[in-house]
């Protein structure tokens, strides 16, 4: 079954797994908002560790009006802008129109489903190295796996489909049969290096570098588990040594947070920070670390 794509957010996510899904055939709507002119003269540039490619021409919109209705919506946007989220997907929905908020956190898709009833809804998790350099230019520096999982999607074909889709694009990708027990994983190395960045004005390998902060992103991924656990959703502590190992073989790199608050862009405190730390504190545990981290970001954000 052929997909009609459409990409909401094409940025550091967006130009990389929907230029992805170009490369290799598939129909794929990008939806821009400052790069679009660009773009449409230009094409996208995308300069990946699995090789560099240039799409000259793609179907790139400014308006959601413009565009057709879509069977499946790929939402790479940040959280930041999630209540725009409604207004800008309902003119390309049909009757089974899959929505996928390749984004982070937790409880997006309960908050959208809240907007949007009706509507079919999955997550997705990108676990990758990527950002955006200038208009309409992306460098994906590391990995790039994709998990996807449905949130109220009754027919799961349909996200078979699309996974076997980025499987063909070269994007590694996988389907999870728990979307939230996945969102809590994803956080276990969210929530340390998003925020630590920020605080300490750093990079991920420099974290990694001193065994002080070393120390303290893996107290903070124990507390992330302790939460998850408490929440219903059996995270292993062997997990966050698997995190500390795979940070310290990263490229060296700042986490998309570090970059908006380097850029004076809002930071995505709410769905990062702030629902973790209520949904577990409602389940009986407090994670004070993170919530301290919490806390220090709110502070930072108010004084930008």
């Amino acid at each position: 079954m052929a997909i009609r794509y459409g990409v909401i957010g094409t940025g550091a996510l967006g130009g990389f797994y929907g230029g992805m899904l170009v490369r290799a055939g598939q129909e794929v709507h990008f939806l821009f908002r400052s790069d679009y002119e660009h773009v449409r003269e230009n094409g996208l540039q995308v300069d990946s560790v699995l090789g560099d490619f240039h799409l000259p021409k793609v179907k790139a919109y400014s308006d959601v009006a413009q565009m057709p209705v879509c069977d499946v919506i790929l939402v790479c946007m940040k959280t930041t802008g999630n209540h725009l989220l409604p207004g800008m997907i309902r003119p390309l929905l049909h009757s089974k129109t899959v929505i996928i908020l390749i984004q982070n956190g937790l409880g997006l898709e309960k908050d959208l489903a809240d907007q949007l009833p009706g509507v079919s809804i999955a997550g997705g998790l990108a676990f990758i190295c990527s950002n955006k350099v200038s208009a309409g230019h992306i460098h994906h520096l590391d990995y790039g796996k994709l998990t996807i999982g449905s949130y109220n999607v009754s027919d799961v074909n349909i996200l078979k489909t699309v996974v076997a889709d980025f499987q063909a694009a070269r994007v590694p990708a996988e389907l999870s049969e728990n979307l939230q027990f996945s969102r809590w994983q994803k956080l276990v190395w969210n929530i340390p290096f998003n925020g630590m960045t920020v605080v300490m004005n750093t990079t991920t390998d420099r974290l990694m570098a001193n065994e002080h902060t070393r120390q303290l992103a893996k107290e903070m991924m124990l507390e992330v588990i302790h939460g998850a656990n408490q929440c219903g959703y059996a995270l292993s502590e062997s997990f966050a040594l698997k995190m500390i190992d795979m940070t310290l073989q990263m490229t060296p790199y700042a986490p998309s947070m570090k970059l908006d608050y380097d850029y004076h862009r809002p930071m995505e405190i709410e769905y990062i920070y702030s629902k973790p730390v209520q949904n577990a504190g409602a389940a009986g545990f407090v994670m004070h670390k993170v919530a301290m981290l919490e806390k220090q970001l709110q502070f930072i954000q108010a004084n930008q």
